[in-house]
C-alpha cells in the first residue's frame, strides 16, 4: 500500500494535505458530509415540550395500566354452567341480547364474618339475592326479574366444575340452595330450566359490595311510608325519604321483615326500589360519562365480585356497562316472578300459574314488559338474540316424530273458564282421542287458554293443544307441572280454534321502573312512633 507523504523523515508525522483538502478544512461552510450546509439547532422550548409530552404520555399509559391491572386483579371467576347442555353460539357482547344472572351471596367468610359464623353458609353459600337482568339487543330496554329465595323449584343434576363431583337432581327445594353444592353454575342451570332461557353471564357480589358501592356514590335515597325499626337487620328509618349508605344500605337491602307483610316479597320490592334509586342517581350525576367516578365505582364493585370466565376481563365489563348508559330509566322494568304459597309448605312459595309461564314466555319472545302491546321482532337465531329460548313445539306434526302411548300420558284439564261444561267437553275430547288418563280440576279464572307441560312432555302437549284448538304459541313449558295441563280460559270454545295472540301478561306484572320513585310500605308490626 502506498502511504501518503509525511512531513517527517521517519513517516510518523501527519500526512501533508493537498491544497484542495486544506481549503476545505479552512472553509467553515464545508466539512464532512454529515455537516454539509448550515447546521440547525433544536430550540430549547421544543426540547422541553417534547420531554413534558413524553412524560405525560408515559404517565397516562402507566395510570391506565395500573387501573387495568388493579381492576383485573380484583375479579374472581367461576364456570358459567354445571355440566348441563347449552345451545347458544358465540355472543357479541356489544350488540346481542344478553341475560345476566345477578346473585348476592350469604357467605360469611373474610370481610363478611361479622354477619354470622361459617355455619351460617355451607359449601359455596346460598344466594341471598337472585335477579335476572335481560338487556335488549338494541340497548333500549332492560328487564330485571327477581326470584324469591323461598321459591321451591327443581334443581337439575349438577357437576362442580372445579372438583368434578356430581350432585343428583333435586325436587321441590328452595332456589337459594341451587349454588350451595356445585357452585354458581348450578344456579345458572336451575334458572335456565325454570325460564326456558339460556343465561349468558353471571355476577355474584357479597355483603360488602353494597356497603362500598353505596359509599362510593355518596348514598342512595330510599322512602318508607312510616318510621320503622327491624331489630334483626338493625335497620332504623324515619318516615319519608332518607339517604342510606354503608351498613345502613346493607341493612335496607337485607331486611326480611321491615316491609310489606314481612315476607321475602316485601324485601324484593325494597331491593328493586333501592336499585331504581341507584340507577337514577348514577344517571343524574353523570357518573357513566365521568371516567374518575366510573373508576371509583368499578373498583368498589370488582373488589367484591365473582363473574363467569367469559366476563372476567375489564374490557368486557366496560362493554357491558357502556350498553346501559343511554337507556331510558322508564324502560328499566323491575318484575318479581309470580308466586303463591306452596301447597307442600305454606312457609315457602311456588310459581303461580298461569302468570309465571306467561311471564317466561314473554321473556323468550323478547316482549317489552313496560308496553306488552308493542310489536317486537322475535329473534330468529341465538346469534342475533344473544340467548335463545328452549325449543317449543310449533305444530302437532312436528311432535308426532316421537312415538308415545296416549293411554299412559298424565293429562289434566284445569278449568279457569268459569264454565263447567267447557271442561267436561275438553275432557271428553281428549279421552276419545286416546288420552284416557285425563283428569280435571278447578282453577283460578283466566282470560286466555294455554297448555303447560313438564320436562319430557313437549310432544304430548303439542298434540293436546291441537286437539283442543289451542295455538302452538300458547304451548308453554312450566316447571311446576308434571305431565301436561290444559288450562282453559274464558276464551275457550269447544271444538273451535283459539286466537293466536301475543302472550298474555298480568296487568300488574311490572312492580316499578327505574324512573319511578316508590315509598315502601312499612310492616305494621315494626312501625315505630
Amino acid at each position: 500500500m502506498v502511504r501518503p507523504r509525511d512531513n517527517r523523515a521517519d513517516g510518523t508525522g501527519p500526512p501533508v494535505r493537498s491544497g484542495a483538502a486544506a481549503r476545505h478544512t479552512e472553509d467553515a461552510s464545508v466539512g464532512p458530509a454529515r455537516h454539509l450546509g448550515t447546521q440547525h439547532r433544536t430550540p430549547g422550548w421544543l426540547r422541553a415540550t417534547t420531554i413534558i409530552i413524553s412524560v405525560l404520555l408515559v404517565g397516562v399509559i402507566a395510570f391506565g395500566a395500573y387501573w387495568l391491572i388493579r381492576l383485573q386483579g380484583n375479579l374472581s371467576k367461576q364456570a358459567l354452567g354445571a355440566g348441563n347442555s347449552r345451545t347458544d353460539g358465540a355472543l357479541d357482547e356489544a350488540r346481542d341480547r344478553m341475560q345476566i344472572l345477578i346473585l348476592g351471596s350469604d357467605t360469611r367468610d373474610g370481610k363478611n364474618s361479622q354477619y354470622g359464623g361459617a355455619g351460617d353458609s355451607t359449601g359455596y353459600g346460598h344466594s341471598d339475592v337472585m335477579m335476572l337482568m335481560d338487556i335488549s339487543a338494541d340497548n333500549k330496554r332492560v328487564n330485571v326479574i327477581s326470584f324469591p329465595r323461598d321459591l321451591l323449584v327443581d334443581i337439575p343434576k349438577c357437576v362442580d366444575q372445579e372438583t368434578k363431583k356430581e350432585f343428583p337432581a333435586q325436587k321441590n327445594v328452595m332456589i337459594n340452595a341451587a349454588m350451595s353444592e356445585a357452585g354458581i353454575g348450578c344456579a345458572v342451570d336451575t334458572v335456565n330450566k325454570l325460564t326456558g332461557l339460556e343465561i349468558d353471564h353471571f355476577m355474584m357480589a357479597d355483603f360488602n359490595s353494597v356497603k362500598e358501592l353505596s359509599n362510593t356514590v355518596g348514598g342512595v335515597d330510599v322512602c318508607v311510608s312510616d318510621a320503622v325499626y327491624d331489630p334483626d337487620s338493625g335497620l332504623r328509618l324515619p318516615k319519608g325519604t332518607s339517604k342510606v349508605q354503608g351498613e345502613q344500605a346493607l341493612s335496607y337491602v337485607r331486611t326480611r321483615h321491615a316491609f310489606g307483610d314481612g315476607s321475602d316479597l316485601g324485601r324484593i320490592k325494597a331491593q328493586q326500589g333501592f336499585l331504581s334509586s341507584l340507577v337514577r342517581k348514577i344517571k343524574d350525576d353523570g357518573t357513566l360519562s365521568n371516567p374518575a367516578k366510573m373508576l371509583g365505582i368499578a373498583d368498589a364493585i370488582t373488589r367484591n365480585l365473582t363473574v363467569d370466565e367469559a366476563l372476567a376481563s375489564v374490557p368486557t365489563l366496560l362493554t357491558v356497562g357502556n350498553r346501559l348508559k343511554s337507556i331510558d330509566v322508564g324502560k328499566v322494568a323491575f318484575v318479581a316472578a309470580p308466586t303463591e304459597p306452596a301447597v307442600s309448605d305454606s312457609n315457602r312459595l311456588q310459581l303461580a300459574e298461569p302468570a309465571a309461564s306467561q311471564l317466561f314466555a314473554a321473556l323468550r319472545k323478547d316482549v317489552d314488559l313496560t308496553d306488552p302491546a308493542a310489536t317486537t321482532a322475535a329473534p330468529t337465531d341465538s346469534a342475533s338474540a344473544g340467548a335463545s329460548a328452549s325449543p317449543e313445539p310449533t305444530d302437532s306434526a312436528s311432535a308426532a316424530a316421537t312415538a308415545y302411548n296416549k293411554a299412559l300420558q298424565p293429562v289434566t284439564v284445569a278449568n279457569g273458564s268459569g264454565d263447567a261444561a267447557k271442561a267436561k267437553q275438553a275432557v271428553a275430547a281428549l279421552t276419545a282421542a286416546g288420552f284416557t288418563q285425563t283428569g280435571q280440576l278447578s282453577a283460578r279464572a283466566v282470560a286466555a287458554s294455554a297448555v303447560y307441560y313438564g320436562t319430557g312432555f313437549a310432544d304430548v302437549a303439542a298434540d293436546v293443544a291441537a286437539l283442543l284448538g289451542i295455538p302452538a304459541s300458547k304451548v308453554l313449558p312450566a316447571a311446576g307441572v308434571s305431565g301436561v295441563q290444559a288450562y282453559l280460559g274464558s276464551d275457550y270454545t269447544a271444538g273451535a280454534p283459539q286466537p293466536d295472540a301475543s302472550p298474555a301478561l298480568p296487568p300488574d306484572i311490572v312492580n316499578q321502573t327505574a324512573g319511578d320513585t316508590v315509598c315502601q310500605q312499612a310492616n305494621p308490626a315494626l312501625i315505630t312512633r
